[in-house]
């Protein structure tokens, strides 16, 4: 049986695709209960902390190309930051979020991580130690990222990326429509491989091609500081990505 595909229908947002990631992109919305057919899955993961919502976390992506912010709250679209204005100041970022609520918008009582991603700005050397200062709305935190052992490179733009945010959380990024975005299924972990299906939904998407950032996460923590591997399956997103960070 062939999966279901995808309608593409125009739409405003096309123009502003290519501004996307520079503005930030967030999380898909809830997704449908993860499953599992054997091994260690996410349908009862334990948690290596309680995050409140005065936490922030960071992740490299697109190889040290870009930065990824992960921030807790409501995961409805309207409640969560759409928008990051970002300044350096050597290897200090500060990073100031912003979302679409009016103050007026109903948000959903739910609680969870949430992503926004923007590109590194010039100057700053991926090869050492990156401070991320954090401002949203009363909010005021900080994330460190530590120094990757190579700037990136153009090669593979465009395509899936991965990064570490903490021990048991994963940022990934990839591209296509951002009304559409991906939607995790199952997460299947050992000891050096994470596999994340998604689920194929035959549904309504603009034609443009934007960057998504989807929160993963795991069953577990993650052990050691070896490589790993994200394998990801459904939704036409078949493929391996190592995880860096």
């Amino acid at each position: 049986m062939s999966l279901p595909r995808l309608r593409l229908v125009p739409s405003a947002l096309a123009l502003a695709a290519v501004a996307l990631l520079a503005a930030g992109c967030s999380t898909t919305p809830a997704s449908p209960p993860p499953t599992s057919t054997g091994g260690t899955d996410a349908t009862a993961p334990s948690q290596s902390k309680d995050p409140s919502g005065e936490d922030v976390e960071a992740a490299w992506l697109a190889g040290g190309g870009s930065i990824g912010i992960v921030t807790w709250g409501s995961s409805s679209k309207d409640c969560q930051p759409s928008q990051a204005e970002v300044k350096a100041d050597g290897q200090t970022l500060q990073v100031t979020l912003k979302d679409r609520a009016d103050g007026k918008t109903p948000c959903t009582a739910d609680f969870g991580p949430r992503a926004i991603a923007f590109p590194v700005p010039a100057g700053v050397d991926v090869t050492k130690e990156v401070d991320v200062n954090v401002t949203y709305g009363e909010l005021r935190a900080d994330a460190d990222l530590d120094a990757l052992p190579s700037p990136p490179s153009d090669t593979g733009m465009g395509q899936p990326s991965a990064g570490w945010f903490d021990d048991q959380g994963i940022l990934l990024m990839t591209y296509g429509s951002s009304s559409c975005p991906p939607m995790p299924e199952q997460v299947l972990q050992t000891k050096d491989q994470i596999s994340v299906s998604f689920a194929t939904i035959d549904r309504v998407c603009t034609m443009d091609m934007a960057p998504r950032v989807t929160v993963i996460q795991l069953p577990q923590e993650r052990e050691g500081d070896g490589p790993f591997t994200l394998t990801l399956s459904g939704d036409h997103l078949d493929a391996e990505v190592p995880v860096i960070g």
